[in-house]
């Protein structure tokens, strides 16, 4: 019987020479069976140990009827609302998951202390999962302490508030500790050897999704059919990673992601992670552009190739269709990520630059704030800039913004791309996600879209170890109402405003061009940009 899971190339050749070396490698069947020497001596030690996500279609089965019988415990109870904490791998896959399925999940993978206060409601019938690789993520770490607090507020004692969280993490992480320590319901200890980004079928995926309701053995079903395939060498999910690396040989190094004619929705939030962390690093790697469809701003391009998650037969060429169902996907991108990684030429399982940012902001954390007077203000928005990209621009003018925006979009150099950086609350500033068609109708260049911090753990990687090609766009914008982050020294305002500068200062170290936006009132701020773009 033939994989579900399948790739159709349009108008994108994969060399035979390619092709013939891939063969001649092995490559398919080393994969399956771990060899960790595919991508070079000095991967080596860190594959041996990241290659365990290629077990999960099987491993995973075990953790099918506990989390019925956790389910069916909690909705006993009438605990019917899950609110997932966590960052990057831990919550990209489970939100796809839910979304796909259409079972309500909560996912709160920000510091914006608006949108934080607001999944604190309707508490008396929430769980929440701490999930957290490492276990010391700092995001998560303050979710789970100010909920903690809510939970306090609402008249639950110690052992209540303990009976209301599960905890996903890595065996002997802190996070595992201090489950134990607040009477934590259940404890889930993923599989070590599996990375972040590549956990979508581990417990990080799993737990919060088969909680909220999703049907978890349906989607390893759908995982494992692809499994006994992907020794062949001529399986999908390798003609996937080996298009992939075709095309950037050929120049074409950024892939459009869209949605295609089925029910999966919003894949291309979970692929994005997955391929701007493992491929963007030692200056070269592909860069995912996330779209709102298949016809989209972007979608074209002479750098660009569009991959259409489901049928996509009327996206124009050069494009990849990969249809099959979400579990296979989650496989199949995985493979196709590690297959691109050697074709490319790099580790696709380390994570080099990751920790600046993070480095950055506990500096500051400590420091405090920097001091950046603004070069200007206009209307509700403040603006700042450095790598040059606000030199000659003249902001005495009414048309300041969006003069500073022309001057950003012409920083983009050959081949470069526009990153927009939301710093927001993904909910209540949901528009401001509009910014990127926008700008991307205003440039022949690709141009993303991420919400802060969310994103650092994802396309940061690619952003400070990919190639310096980008330019970028931070929005900030003013708290009304913080939230303490309790036992700590900081709130959450301070919390996100200091990832943002951490951020800003690992550009800057790059002589990148950045624009800083901070909207003094976001509703008008968000309304003058779209206005500045026309």
């Amino acid at each position: 019987m033939s994989s579900s899971f399948s790739v159709a190339l349009n108008g994108l050749d994969i060399p035979d020479t390619l092709r013939g070396q891939l063969a001649e490698d092995g490559v398919a069947a080393r994969l399956v069976q771990k060899d960790a020497t595919l991508w070079g001596p000095d991967a080596e030690i860190e594959a041996s140990a990241r290659l365990g996500w290629l077990d999960l279609p099987a491993t995973s089965r075990q953790l099918v009827s506990r989390l019925a019988d956790l389910r069916a415990e909690l909705t006993g109870e009438g605990l019917d609302r899950i609110v997932l904490c966590g960052m990057g791998g831990s919550s990209l896959a489970p939100e796809v998951i839910c979304r796909t399925a259409g079972v309500p999940l909560v996912v709160l993978d920000t510091t914006d202390p608006g949108q934080v206060a607001g999944a604190m409601t309707d508490l008396d019938r929430t769980v929440v999962v701490v999930s957290s690789k490492s276990g010391g993520t700092v995001e998560t770490d303050s979710h789970r302490r100010a909920f903690i607090a809510a939970f306090a507020a609402a008249g639950l004692d110690e052992k209540e508030i303990g009976a209301r969280f599960v905890v996903v993490t890595d065996p002997g992480s802190p996070l595992a500790d201090t489950a134990a320590e607040m009477g934590a319901r259940a404890v889930f200890l993923a599989d070590p050897t599996v990375g972040g980004r590549y956990s979508a079928l581990s417990a990080f995926g799993l737990v919060p999704s088969a909680l909220a309701g999703a049907d978890i053995g349906a989607l390893l079903d759908e995982a494992e059919e692809l499994a006994e395939h992907l020794a062949a060498s001529d399986n999908a999910a390798q003609e996937l990673g080996a298009a992939m690396g075709a095309a950037f040989r050929n120049g074409r190094d950024k892939l459009a992601l869209a949605d295609g004619d089925s029910s999966i929705t919003g894949f291309g939030d979970w692929a994005e992670q997955l391929i701007a962390e493992s491929t963007g690093k030692e200056g070269r790697g592909i860069l995912p552009v996330v779209l709102e469809s298949t016809d989209a701003p972007g979608s074209t391009g002479s750098d660009v190739v569009l991959a259409v998650v489901g049928s996509g037969s009327a996206a124009k060429p050069p494009s990849i269709d990969v249809d099959g169902p979400l579990g296979a996907q989650f496989l199949g991108w995985e493979y196709a990520t590690a297959v691109a990684g050697r074709v490319l030429g790099i580790n696709p399982f380390d994570q080099p630059n990751v920790t600046e940012s993070k480095e950055n902001t506990q500096r500051i954390l400590a420091e405090g704030l920097p001091d950046e007077p603004p070069a200007a203000t206009i209307g509700a928005i403040e603006i700042r800039g450095s790598g040059g990209v606000l030199d000659g621009v003249d902001l005495s003018s009414h048309d300041g913004v969006a003069l500073a925006l022309d001057a950003l979009l012409s920083s983009i150099p050959p081949r470069g791309y526009l990153a927009v950086m939301a710093y927001l609350d993904r909910e209540r500033d949901a528009r401001a996600h509009d910014l990127r068609a926008a700008l991307a109708r205003r440039t022949e260049h690709a141009v993303t879209f991420g919400w802060g911090p969310r994103f650092l753990h994802s396309t940061g990687q690619y952003h400070k170890g990919g190639p310096q090609v980008g330019s970028f766009l931070q929005l900030t914008g003013a708290v009304t109402e913080d939230l303490p982050v309790p036992d700590q020294p900081f709130g959450f305002a301070t919390l996100q405003a200091a990832q943002a500068a951490g951020d800003r200062k690992a550009i800057a170290d790059r002589g990148r061009p950045l624009l800083h936006l901070h909207l003094t009132d976001r509703t008008a701020g968000l309304r003058q940009l779209q206005e500045a773009l026309g």
